[in-house]
């Protein structure tokens, strides 16, 4: 063979530079594309189905955890380094509304009690004793508080004198150090000193003089004024129940810059009481609590009153109401004063009635609608200029028919509004006065006391902000009022259903 023909029998062919991953492992044909690409498919809505499930779970554990419902207002961690009264306030306040719920938290605002002379306490319920043929006492602290509608004071001095193991769910603790306190109470009885009566002699020796309650309240400013506590921010930190309208009617303007609990406003003027300084309190209601079912079956009376016909003042409507009323079918107008034999006649007929008429007294305000709550009796409130204690928990609109005055005297119209108010709507009433008739309830656990001790420590930041500004004020024009008076109800109401 020649050398030209071995040459083209054995050319070598250049070879062509290989294709990356030419192995077969890595060549990429279409069936094995395929096959990776529904693999690679696979995996990825595997992982986006577990993500997913993921992140559900944290939402719903975040949103549904008993963490996540909670109190609208902010909670405070017990370990800050600073703290203000706002935070004191924000976790007295922050509690929950049942008041058999033991979550209450602990009392951060506290409370002193001022030892007082006694002339000033136990001596008022003797002198009351004295003036209607009892005995002086060998131990007054022995002594019984006479029962009446002003008996708010009364059970606030014995809650603070309770050991704080037994005043559990207390919205403020007692504190024995004045050091420590935010407020001061006052433990005057000022409106049980106000009924000793001057006009009765005391019993026994001539000798002895009749009781001065204007005396008792001229000594009680004396004894305060005097008082390291009171001087150094001029009684603003202290607290002094006047739910009469006439309590310390003489010495109002050496007091008026303390924490007032009243009534009402009627007899205070705009620069002795107002809603941002004071606290609005009920009567200790007279007549027994309804402990019946919620049902009309044996209430068969429309509407009932029983109380003094003839008052002064805002009190002349209940001459006028009467007129209109006391001939109407199925309603019940009485002329009563206080007595254990009305007594029991006004319980018998809130309890057999659907609506009980509350009309102002000599002021807007009346102890016959805390009556009428705990009778599951709807009141009817005539009452323009009325305030009305816890409305920041109590929408008073589910509980009570609003009746504006010049309305109500029209002829007819009253007992026509209420007669065409159904069955099921009066047992709505009755219901919402059940739930919350414990708030007018003095004696019970987490009643009346609790709340008025939260109203007060709700105080607490106006109390500072008001101290705090007295110190850097050079002087104020003092035929402006006080920045404090405003926000009680001078616009009256309209009528409601």
């Amino acid at each position: 063979m020649s050398t030209t023909e071995l040459l083209r029998s054995n050319k070598i062919k250049k070879p062509k530079a290989p294709l990356p991953f030419s192995d077969d492992r890595h060549t990429l044909n279409p069936t094995r594309f395929l096959s990776m690409a529904r693999k690679s498919s696979l995996i990825k809505q595997a992982l986006a189905t577990v993500l997913f499930v993921v992140l559900l779970y944290a939402t719903l554990n975040t949103f549904l955890s008993p963490a996540a419902v909670s109190p609208a207002l902010p909670s405070f961690s017990s370990s800050s380094s600073s703290s203000s009264p706002y935070d004191a306030v924000i976790n007295v306040v922050s509690r929950d509304n049942d008041p058999n719920s033991n979550s209450n938290p602990k009392p951060v605002v506290k409370v002193y009690l001022y030892d007082l002379p006694t002339r000033f306490t136990y001596g008022i319920i003797e002198q009351h004793s004295l003036a209607r043929g009892g005995r002086p006492a060998d131990d007054v602290s022995s002594l019984k508080y006479p029962g009446h509608q002003h008996m708010g004071e009364w059970y606030l001095f014995k809650d603070l004198l309770k050991p704080e193991s037994d005043r559990v769910g207390s919205p403020v603790a007692r504190v024995l150090d004045p050091d420590e306190a935010d407020f001061f109470y006052v433990p005057f009885f000022s409106s049980l000193s106000l009924i000793v009566n001057t006009n009765r002699q005391a019993a026994g020796s001539e000798e002895r003089p009749a009781y001065s309650d204007e005396e008792n309240q001229v000594a009680l400013v004396e004894w305060l004024e005097a008082q390291e506590y009171w001087k150094r921010n001029n009684g603003r930190d202290h607290v002094i129940m006047a739910s009469d309208p006439n309590a310390l009617y003489k010495v109002l303007d050496s007091v008026k810059n303390a924490v007032l609990l009243v009534c009402d406003f009627g007899r205070l003027k705009a620069d002795q009481g107002s809603l941002v300084k004071d606290v609005i309190v009920p009567y200790s209601h007279r007549i027994n609590t309804y402990n019946g079912d919620i049902s009309v079956e044996n209430r068969n009376t429309l509407l009932f009153f029983m109380g003094n016909r003839f008052r002064k003042e805002g009190g002349k409507i209940r001459d006028l109401l009467f007129q209109l009323l006391e001939n109407e079918e199925d309603v019940i107008v009485k002329h009563g004063t206080q007595s254990r034999e009305s007594r029991r006649a006004a319980t018998h007929g809130m309890h057999t009635s659907k609506f009980c008429l509350n009309p102002a007294g000599d002021t807007p305000s009346a102890c016959r609608l805390f009556d009428s709550i705990v009778s599951l009796c709807v009141p009817v409130v005539i009452s323009d200029s009325i305030e009305l204690p816890f409305e920041d928990v109590i929408d008073y609109r589910k509980i009570a028919i609003f009746v504006e005055s010049n309305t109500a005297l029209k002829p007819g119209f009253l007992v026509s509004m209420l007669r065409e108010i159904t069955s099921e709507r009066i047992l709505e009433y009755q219901k919402e006065m059940n739930e919350v008739k414990h708030y007018f309830q003095y004696g019970v656990p987490n009643g009346t006391v609790n709340e008025i001790w939260r109203h007060i420590a709700q105080k607490l930041p106006f109390i500072k902000l008001s101290i705090n500004r007295d110190k850097r004020l050079v002087k104020r024009d003092m035929n402006v009022p006080d920045c404090s008076c405003v926000c009680s109800n001078q616009t009256g109401i309209i009528t409601s259903l």
